[in-house]
């Protein structure tokens, strides 16, 4: 019997027969669902300490002594990444240069002389872009036009010039104090800042005409003063402009002469379509005829819609080559992808020949790690790039840039001896989202812009128009809500003939949206996401430090995800680090959650809240847990609780 006893007391918890006592596991939040082999791993750590002879027994055996390490199994109970079945399709193409010269386009050539200070230093001067080429003399002969061109391609100038070569031939010479005589709608803060820019160049030879800008975040008492003093070229957001034009006595119309809507299916996404009818009104009570002008690098519905009340027998510029309809789809799940997208219109949209894209399949608690893996692949180890990493809301662009910053940056860590000297380099993170205040925007857009290289976290805001220069990689982490925001965020990058390079992260569930795109003429090719795991054993302050362990050289699998879990560990040691810290986390978590919700019917097959694991989506904000009694508020403001699904 005390034989039996003592064999009974020595048996090794994980083997046969079980101990009859179970252990408390430390962690009690999503356990429900928990696989026993899960269950045994984590609650490792409250279990008495194993006697002398049973320890010899197991270094002796086949299985070697892991250290622990404080996080739940990163490559355990993830779903299976499924196959990307993706057909090739024809990409729409357009030719963004043309041989052309602009000195046959009869300009001034003070005008010609002041275009040279905004084309790229890659692109010789007399080389115009194709748009340009097709807007500029329809504009110059005083017709309205909807111009609908591929982003990246030039726009600004295909209006700019024209509006510039008429005010500056204006017999009676235009005086500052006549007010505006052009009227220009952007849909952001930033694009207003850098159209103004850009117009303001063209206009250096014409000193006596005054370019000048209105929109959120700046005082209000200093722009009426600027609107008192005069502008002539008035280039504002919609809602800043409704604002002035309800409270500024001094804002007229009566000489305004150009009205031009950039990024016109932005300003309509954005909800500025009463703010546009209210402008519309206004300059139509004061001067009915004027030349109107839309640009936009997607044509929806209810840009056709604006059109029809804004234009005047406009000639419409595509300059695509051949729009092709949808063919009828051969497989069955492209005809269900296809029909689930009647309501959405099928448009082919135009990409850069520049333009490499791809697409990677990442279970969700390795988006953290991988997303950080690929943030030091190309910019550090291959070093020269210049990143934007698009989010789905605020609270996340915030979270992340503190907790990139804080992990990858290294801080004092770097200085420690035994660290690589690559592990030194520090990475600069940079933020952009609509809730920051306007003087900071402002601030970090142009830091990015003047930067060779960095990390841009941001929302849709950096989305639309913005002419950011030597951006090399688009990263969208959390998919867009349409093809048209897709094409709008990839259009940051390979800009004017530039090359580039876009990553969309998708979920296992979410890999039905590759099928979209290829309907929408958006050719992807699938990147691994061990390739780019793979990146971690260039950098020795995520190894796993074991005794006698000779330092291995080449992508062993299994030291690849040791080096991942060491990662995802130091994430969620610095978010556990304090309750400040892990309310953040929740507070993100939550906001992607609420952003989750808000997809269009037409996807919600793809993008499916229910869909989502609770504990794994976590994991990806450094969360040890699935949180508890976490509410999310719908699209309508109602609250419910959001339960966390079984592990799979």
């Amino acid at each position: 019997k005390q034989s039996g006893a003592l064999k009974r007391k020595l048996q090794s918890p994980h083997g046969n027969p079980p101990l009859k006592r179970k252990c408390k596991l430390n962690i009690n939040t999503f356990r429900k669902g928990a696989t026993e082999a899960e269950s045994r791993e984590e609650g490792s750590s409250s279990q008495k300490p194993l006697p002398e002879k049973q320890l010899t027994d197991k270094q002796n055996g086949s299985q070697k002594n892991k250290p622990f390490i404080r996080t739940s199994s990163l490559f355990k109970n993830n779903p299976d990444i499924p196959e990307i079945h993706r057909k090739e399709v024809q990409q729409v193409q357009e030719n963004v240069f043309t041989t052309d010269s602009f000195s046959q386009l009869d300009l001034h050539p003070h005008l010609v002389s002041g275009r040279k200070a905004t084309c790229p230093k890659n692109r010789d001067f007399c080389e115009g872009g194709s748009v340009q080429k097709q807007t500029i003399p329809v504009l110059l002969q005083g017709r309205d036009a909807l111009v609908r061109s591929q982003t990246g391609s030039g726009k600004t100038l295909a209006y700019g010039i024209p509006l510039v070569q008429s005010l500056q031939a204006v017999e009676s010479k235009i005086q500052r104090s006549h007010g505006p005589y052009a009227l220009v709608l952007v849909p952001t803060r930033e694009l207003a800042l850098q159209s103004f820019d850009t117009i303001q160049k063209l206009l250096k030879p014409f000193t006596w005409i005054v370019p000048g800008v209105l929109m959120g975040g700046e005082k209000r008492k200093s722009e009426k003063a600027r609107i008192r003093k005069g502008i002539n070229i008035l280039i504002s957001t919609p809602g800043r402009l409704v604002d002035h034009i309800k409270s500024t006595e001094c804002l007229h119309f009566h000489r305004t002469q150009w009205l031009i809507i950039d990024e016109a299916d932005r300003i309509l996404d954005l909800g500025f379509e009463k703010d546009v009818a209210v402008i519309l009104n206004a300059l139509n009570a004061e001067r009915e005829t004027r030349q109107n002008v839309l640009l936009s690098a997607t044509l929806t519905e209810g840009v056709t819609r604006l059109a029809d009340i804004s234009l005047n027998d406009p000639v419409s510029i595509s300059i695509a080559d051949e729009i092709q309809k949808v063919p009828e789809p051969a497989s069955q799940t492209d005809r269900e992808a296809s029909s689930s997208l009647n309501c959405m219109e099928q448009e082919n949209f135009a990409v850069p020949e520049t333009l490499q894209q791809y697409v990677m399949v990442v279970p969700s608690k390795l988006r953290l790690v991988t997303l950080a893996a690929f943030i030091l692949q190309k910019c550090k180890f291959e070093k020269r790039h210049k990143m934007i990493v698009f989010f789905s809301s605020c609270e996340q662009v915030e979270f992340y840039y503190e907790l990139l910053v804080k992990v990858l940056s290294g801080g004092s860590e770097s200085e420690q001896p035994g660290h690589s000297p690559l592990s030194s380099l520090s990475l600069q993170f940079l933020r952009l989202h609509g809730n920051m205040e306007q003087e900071e925007r402002t601030e970090v857009f142009q830091e990015f812009l003047k930067s060779k290289t960095g990390i841009l976290l941001c929302t849709d805001v950096a989305a639309r128009g913005l002419d950011l220069p030597q951006v090399t990689w688009i990263v969208q982490y959390n998919a867009p809500a349409s093809p048209a925001e897709y094409i709008h965020r990839i259009g940051r990058t390979a800009r004017i003939g530039c090359r580039g390079s876009s990553l969309l992260v998708l979920a296992p569930s979410e890999a039905e949206y590759v099928s979209l795109l290829a309907s929408h003429k958006i050719n992807v090719s699938e990147l691994k996401m061990e390739k780019v795991l793979a990146s971690l054993m260039k950098d020795d302050r995520f190894r796993l430090h074991r005794p006698g362990r000779k330092k291995s050289c080449g992508k062993n699998p299994q030291e690849v995800r040791e080096r991942a879990t060491v990662l995802q560990t130091k994430f969620e040691n610095h978010v556990h680090s304090s309750e400040e810290i892990v309310q953040w986390a929740k507070k993100a978590l939550q906001s992607f959650l609420c952003a989750y919700t808000t997809y269009p019917r037409e996807l919600k097959h793809i993008f499916h809240i229910k869909s989502l694991h609770l504990g794994h989506v976590a994991k990806s904000f450094g969360l040890r847990d699935s949180p508890q009694n976490l509410t999310q508020r719908g699209p309508a403001g109602s609250k419910r609780k959001t339960k966390p699904r079984p592990k799979r």
